[in-house]
């Protein structure tokens, strides 16, 4: 039997029989109280949290900026979730979501940009991953070795509204609204440039090179460079602009000069500008001005070169050493250079010429060439190059391969008047323009030593080396003679003078007969030129005693005694 009880609800609270008078058959019910209690109570806080995170939610939506997508090469140092957009270094975005594209050749990266970051989504912003980047141009991104890469933007004028870019695999050179204006720049080549290479003023560095792109005839290249605020107005209409790139060394007469512009142009290339000297345009070049790029400094500040002309000379001899951008001089003033060197053949006399194409520019000849254009107007001529050219040869001007470094051997064209050279045809009206030429220097020296060489030939050395043979062997007795019988005889002969130069000395000492009747000898002859003068002397008084005779001394006069002479008293 069960120790349960059941409860009777008929009886109220509190009298409740005993559980042992209960019959044990019987089990106690449970009695059952109901309670009232508001359900609105439970689900308040889920309800609560489920609005917060709604409202989370609808705050977020209308915080978050625009969403755009960024195409790049690779996805090196992009972290999706953690790498930051920023924009002079505040964050204005976040990557949320990278993935390559259909094609697999590029990498789309997502990025969600902050709501007061909206105006950065327009066509001309620019985006490119700021990583460490060692070049010549320097070192760059050094804080991203602890902080990590980052996506830097620089925005751009435009209203137009985009999502989708395409970003820079290097950083730009100038960013929008940096003070300062642009510039274009025409070369033949791009040599040691690149973006990012240094503009020079006076080994300042004023600018940088921003782009370059081939021309559209694919015969030029033309770069575009940026010059900073304020140092652009030193740009005018009239500088001229060269390539400063790598050392310029030259030997001259003051020796050996080294020219250059910075040890980063050195490396890296560089361009340096300088307005001419002498009186120029000054006024500040507006922007995007075109200017021509030269090769050096020389060639940049050289005067304006003019239009320029085609020639063609025709060499018979050879030319070697003659090379492309060789200079073409006029009486020593370089006038232009060699563009072409080629080979011809000439059937009827069987030889190789060599055609040398060559570009001048005659307004390098400056007053000169003014007033030879002066004269043909004033004779009633045409002032066309070829016409004065044409009256130039008539008067002997020839071109010529002249050697212009004896250690190298180089060849240069020069156009000069060569006296008592052949007439020769000269047709004006063709072209191109063909100018006669001569033998240059160096063939001349040559023909001369050929002709040395031809007359060394002709000298007949085996005969002289005979006679020469024959001369010898006759000297050669000859001097056994002369050391046989001649030199023995003139010894004893040198014996004999000897002997008599002893004896002449011996009669002529002081103590000697010789010397003493020479002593007397010579005094005789002393007293007779005593008498031969007295007797001169005597005839040149007395002339007429040649015929009468000597007259008889005169008797001599009795001395008168001598008058004593007062003496005068002493005071």
């Amino acid at each position: 039997m069960s120790d349960d009880h059941s409860t009777d609800p008929n009886l109220p609270a509190g009298d409740e029989p005993p559980r042992d008078e209960l019959p044990r058959d019987e089990l106690p019910k449970p009695v059952i109280r109901h309670r009232r209690f508001n359900a609105s109570l439970i689900w308040l806080v889920p309800a609560l949290a489920a609005l917060v995170g709604l409202s989370l939610v609808v705050s977020n939506r209308l915080q978050a900026g625009p969403h755009i997508t960024i195409s790049f090469e690779s996805a090196e140092g992009l972290d999706a979730g953690k790498t930051p957009v920023k924009y002079k270094n505040v964050v204005i975005g976040k990557v949320d979501k990278i993935h390559l594209s259909d094609d697999r050749n590029h990498v789309l990266v997502g990025v969600a940009l902050e709501k007061s970051a909206e105006s950065f989504a327009v066509k001309d912003t620019r985006f490119w991953v700021v990583r460490p980047r060692i070049g010549l141009g320097g070192v760059s991104g050094i804080d991203t070795l602890l902080s990590g890469a980052f996506i830097g933007v620089d925005v751009g004028d435009s209203s137009d509204a985009e999502d989708r870019f395409t970003g820079l695999e290097t950083p730009p050179a100038v960013n929008h609204g940096s003070p300062g204006r642009s510039f274009m720049l025409h070369a033949d080549d791009l040599g040691s440039l690149d973006i990012g290479s240094p503009v020079y003023y006076r080994r300042i560095q004023v600018g940088r090179v921003v782009s370059y792109q081939l021309d559209k005839d694919g015969k030029g290249v033309s770069l575009q460079f940026f010059v900073d605020g304020p140092n652009d107005r030193y740009v005018t209409t009239a500088s001229r602009f060269w390539n400063a790139s790598g050392v310029d060394l030259s030997l001259g007469a003051n020796g050996l000069k080294v020219n250059t512009q910075s040890l980063a142009s050195v490396l890296a290339g560089g361009i340096a500008f300088q307005d001419p000297r002498g009186p120029h345009d000054s006024t500040p070049a507006p922007e995007n001005t075109s200017y021509q790029l030269f090769g050096d400094e020389t060639t940049a500040m050289a005067p304006p070169d003019g239009e320029a002309h085609y020639i063609r000379m025709r060499f018979e001899q050879s030319v070697r050493g003659m090379a492309v951008d060789a200079p073409v001089e006029f009486l020593g003033i370089n006038i232009g250079k060699v563009v072409s060197i080629n080979l011809d053949y000439d059937e009827s006399q069987q030889r190789f010429p060599v055609i040398v194409g060559a570009v001048v520019y005659p307004q390098r000849l400056g007053g000169a060439y003014d007033k030879l254009e002066s004269l043909a107007k004033a004779h009633g001529e045409n002032p066309d190059l070829s016409q004065l050219m044409g009256r130039l040869v008539d008067h002997g001007l020839r071109a010529q391969a002249r050697t212009g470094n004896l250690l190298t051997g180089q060849l240069y064209v020069s156009l000069d008047f060569v006296p008592h050279t052949p007439s020769v045809s000269f047709d004006p009206n063709a072209r191109p323009l063909t100018i006669p030429t001569v033998a240059g220097s160096f063939d001349k020296l040559q023909e001369q030593l050929a002709q040395i060489v031809d007359k060394v030939d002709k000298i007949p050395f085996d005969s002289i080396g005979r006679n020469l043979d024959q001369t010898l062997a006759g000297l050669n007795a000859t001097m056994k003679q002369v050391n046989g019988q001649t030199l023995p005889e003139f010894r004893n002969t040198l014996k004999g003078v000897q002997k008599t130069m002893g004896t002449a000395s011996d009669a002529l000492s002081g103590d000697s007969p010789l010397q003493q009747n020479l002593g007397g000898t010579l005094s005789e002859l002393q007293r007779m030129a005593r008498s031969v003068r007295v007797l001169t002397d005597y005839l040149g008084g007395h002339p007429e005693s040649l015929i009468r005779g000597r007259r008889p001394d005169a008797a001599p006069a009795e001395l008168k005694p001598a008058t004593e002479t007062p003496q005068r008293s002493q005071p």
